[in-house]
């Protein structure tokens, strides 16, 4: 029997973070494929906040994505993904915060009312300069080595990106540019990012990790 549940989305960046930490730890869990759009009894059920990704453990429900990377690392945390200043936290933060508020605005403007794209762009893009700053000279955020503020503001680095691709790769962002392609080359992206059929109750259990992957 695995240790927990995982409800997941394939291309939720909330959702894509989970599942890298849990790749990384290699604590295996059921994934279960959610169709957010008609979502499934049992999840709806498990989930506070209806919302991917969320991990059933025993005794526990888990439904925020920096948790569930922080508990699955607590178990195991064989690459040290942890072991970072506190200073990643703050960048997280951010990442989650009010980048997030921006490169939702800008990806999806003609949902809110009054967002201009090119200011909230300019918003998002204000904390991309940033980080471009600090790969200078790095593969990662605090050095050579992936910690949980990489991989958990990765995804959706991907996704203010892929919003306007060509835009976004005429920037002067070489450093930052450089760690998201190597993010998305990686063996552990490709695993995490294939493609599962929507779960069923009566399916049979799909174990996730498949294969310990290295990043």
């Amino acid at each position: 029997m695995t240790q927990a549940i995982l409800y997941s989305f394939r291309r939720c960046p909330y959702a894509m973070r989970a599942r890298l930490a849990i790749a990384s730890s290699g604590t295996e869990v059921e994934l279960r494929e959610i169709l957010l759009r008609d979502k499934a009894p049992a999840f709806l059920e498990a989930s506070p906040s209806a919302t991917v990704p969320c991990l059933v453990t025993q005794g526990n429900v888990i439904d925020e994505s920096r948790d569930i990377m922080v508990w699955v690392l607590s178990q195991n945390d064989p690459e040290g993904w942890l072991d970072m200043p506190n200073e990643g936290h703050d960048i997280i933060d951010l990442i989650e915060g009010p980048f997030k508020v921006a490169l939702d605005r800008y990806k999806y403007s003609s949902r809110y009312q009054g967002a201009d794209k090119a200011n909230e762009r300019a918003a998002a893009s204000a904390y991309l300069q940033d980080l471009n700053v600090r790969l200078e000279g790095n593969a990662f955020l605090f050095g050579s080595d992936a910690t949980l503020a990489d991989m958990a503001t990765l995804p959706f680095v991907r996704q203010f990106a892929n919003t306007d691709r060509q835009w976004f790769d005429a920037q002067g962002w070489p450093h930052l540019a450089a760690w998201l392609i190597e993010f998305l080359d990686s063996t552990r992206f490709k695993a995490i990012m294939q493609k599962y059929p929507v779960w069923q109750p009566d399916d049979p259990i799909t174990l996730f990790p498949e294969v310990r992957s290295e990043t």
